[in-house]
């Protein structure tokens, strides 16, 4: 099957009443008609759902869609974003550990990251995550590669294949958050990549009605269970020992568990992934051009013809898409506060992948934790404006940041 007609086809649960829909299973617990089976559920000795936090109809049907979208062996769901960044990272850490990290990263991931370290787990963080940079930040110590695929706000892209064969070279997971990317623009299990998580409250939900987050397991990665002693006692699964440990272990142990309400918003949302994409990943072009020819900002995305990613972008991403962010500065803050609050459609919102434009000042909102200096890593000024472009009609968006400009 091809993208659009595998996000329709691939994966979906029949529930023999020919229902177009996983129906929403909510409810708490699943009655078993004996003692004898219930214990061969919990045991993984029978097939069967017993409590929603450990699993439920609805969120296994959204799961099992991820999987098969994203290509990989498992998906498991999450509460949040956060919720998955911080499971798919737990799983394999342990006190001592080091993670390398881009600077770019979402601002709650920065306070994630620093929260690990009173648990004895830190970050090196490098300028740029490239195959040479990353080869030479790798110590003894490391135990994943993360970053995000499209940097948000800093709209700076990964080569994943490049990064993939220094990681897989080391013996070291990489892990890729493809948020801002989508399976629509790459599946970067298919190039090497071998974990990807996604905060799937932006465009696999598309409605912003839905906080989740899901991690999905390539089940290529040959896991050196002395490197990683968390995975031991699965190591009888082999490469599937991080997508067995995460769901059996710690996953279900932090009660990080998605409710059934929004994992079937999500499986509405998935359907129109591909078409949402390509109009929203269109409109941000077109608004960027525009933006480019306008004086008093200055525009940052990917897709314009001379950014240094635009090379990239070509070779990596399907048919070119270079995402739905841009970013633009404005010269000050108070100028930027200006333009923003003179905007008649894009709604001032601390959120991405809506079908309606979205604008925020990040330094002053997502980045308030963070200090100056990994706000400066990280691309985020006190000028700089985040677009989330949706799909109004070009025209309506050109002509609103006109005049909110020329304001």
């Amino acid at each position: 099957m091809r993208f659009n007609t595998k996000l329709l086809h691939g994966g979906f649960p029949q529930d023999g009443f020919g229902s177009t829909l996983p129906p929403i299973y909510q409810s708490s617990a699943f009655f078993h008609e004996s003692a004898e089976k219930l214990e061969k559920v919990f045991d993984n000795k029978a097939p069967g759902f017993a409590y929603t936090r450990i699993s439920n109809p609805t969120v296994a049907a959204f799961e099992k869609r991820i999987a098969v979208i994203e290509g990989g062996v498992e998906a498991v769901s999450c509460a949040s974003g956060m919720a998955a960044v911080s499971m798919a990272l737990l799983n394999i850490m342990q006190s001592g550990d080091e993670i390398i990290a881009g600077s770019g990263l979402f601002g709650g991931t920065l306070d994630l990251l620093a929260d690990l370290t009173a648990f004895g787990i830190t970050t090196k963080y490098l300028h740029e995550v490239t195959a040479q940079v990353v080869s030479e930040a790798i110590t003894p110590h490391t135990k994943a590669i993360f970053t995000e695929l499209i940097g948000n706000p800093k709209l700076d892209v990964v080569d994943v294949r490049a990064v993939a064969e220094i990681a897989e070279a080391r013996g070291i997971p990489l892990i890729i958050d493809s948020t801002t990317a989508t399976p629509a623009l790459i599946k970067p299990l298919a190039v090497g990549a071998h974990i990807v998580v996604h905060s799937s409250s932006k465009y696999i939900n598309g409605s912003g009605d839905a906080i989740s987050g899901v991690i999905v397991d390539g089940g290529k990665f040959n896991w050196d269970f002395e490197k990683f002693p968390a995975l031991a006692k699965y190591a009888k699964f082999g490469k599937l020992a991080y997508a067995v440990r995460l769901r059996q272990d710690i996953w279900r142990n932090f009660g990080a568990c998605l409710s059934p309400q929004n994992a079937y918003l999500n499986c509405i949302g998935i359907e129109t992934l591909g078409l949402r994409m390509e109009r929203l990943c269109q409109n941000a072009l077109e608004l960027a051009r525009f933006l480019e020819t306008e004086e008093g900002v200055t525009v940052n995305y990917p897709g314009l013809g001379g950014n240094p990613y635009k090379p990239l972008i070509d070779r990596q991403m399907q048919n070119g898409m270079s995402g739905a962010i841009l970013t633009l500065r404005a010269g000050s803050k108070a100028k930027a506060f200006t333009l923003i609050n003179a905007l008649k459609y894009a709604k001032i919102a601390t959120n991405i992948g809506d079908v309606r434009t979205l604008v925020i000042h990040p330094a002053s909102t997502i980045y308030n934790h963070a200090d100056e200096a990994q706000r400066s890593a990280a691309g985020v000024y006190d000028d700089l404006i985040r677009v989330s472009a949706g799909i109004e009609d070009i025209d309506d968006l050109i002509e609103d940041f006109a005049q909110a400009i020329k304001t």
